[in-house]
């Protein structure tokens, strides 16, 4: 079994009410760490650890939550920036010749703002914090594969996606001579209640996208953030896992 070196650690997870986020916050528990799970919906705490209500979005609401979890459990070691949201639709949708509809700027401004902006938050608060401590870390940054290859009708979404992979490759050689680690998770079609939401017909396209077959788990979105976070890991940084069964390669 591989020694992750994580036990008793301070993690954050963004996002961590639902889906993926509560995957990670739950396997990272499970590693005996300390987990602070923030989103701005009500969650329950993981057992040893602590739930706060924080929007990413909300610069001085991160910095306090921050200084919070230090406060209540220690030093934070790992942050997974996980939390994002969708606002899907086409630049420009055309009808029958006519103009039918276009992507507004608030569809276009409220992704950019908690999926790329909430990152920045985050990852400046926790990273000053993990400076001051010198005791390293690492800063896990949810991209996804739309970020890598496109997809229609996600402007915004992949906006962000693609703009997360850049900023983790500059933290990663900015904050690296402290012992920081940063990385980025790709993830692909992965059945949390929001995609399992969708019609069938989708989820079978979905399915025949993925050259393994067959949708991917939470669970395995959190065992690469676990990876990543470990000491198992401890020579890789500015790196982008696709954990997508293999559909970054299918396209």
């Amino acid at each position: 079994m591989i020694e992750t070196g994580l036990k008793d650690k301070v993690v954050i997870v963004t996002g961590g009410a639902a889906g993926i986020g509560k995957a990670t916050a739950r396997r990272f528990a499970q590693e005996g760490c300390r987990v602070a799970s923030w989103d701005v919906k009500e969650a329950e705490a993981e057992p040893g650890g602590i739930f706060q209500k924080v929007d990413v979005t909300n610069s001085a609401a991160v910095d306090a939550a921050v200084d919070e979890v230090v406060r209540r459990l220690g030093g934070v070691r790992v942050l997974v920036n996980n939390a994002g949201i969708l606002r899907d639709g086409q630049l420009v949708r055309m009808k029958d010749g006519a103009l039918a509809g276009l992507m507004s700027d608030e569809q276009f401004d409220a992704v950019i703002s908690v999926n790329l902006k909430g990152v920045f938050h985050c990852t400046r608060a926790v990273a000053k914090q993990m400076i001051a401590a010198g005791s390293g870390g690492a800063i896990l940054n949810a991209s996804s594969v739309v970020g890598l290859y496109g997809n229609f009708g996600q402007t915004n979404y992949v906006a962000s996606k693609a703009g997360v992979i850049g900023m983790t490759r500059v933290w990663a050689r900015e904050l690296g001579k402290y012992g920081i680690r940063v990385n980025a998770v790709a993830p692909g079609f992965i059945a949390t209640e929001m995609v399992q939401s969708m019609p069938e017909k989708i989820l079978q396209g979905l399915v025949a996208r993925t050259p393994v077959q067959r949708m991917g788990q939470p669970e395995d979105i959190a065992n690469a953030y676990l990876w990543l976070a470990s000491d198992a890991a401890s020579f890789v940084s500015g790196a982008v896992l696709s954990v997508d069964g293999g559909a970054v390669t299918g396209t």
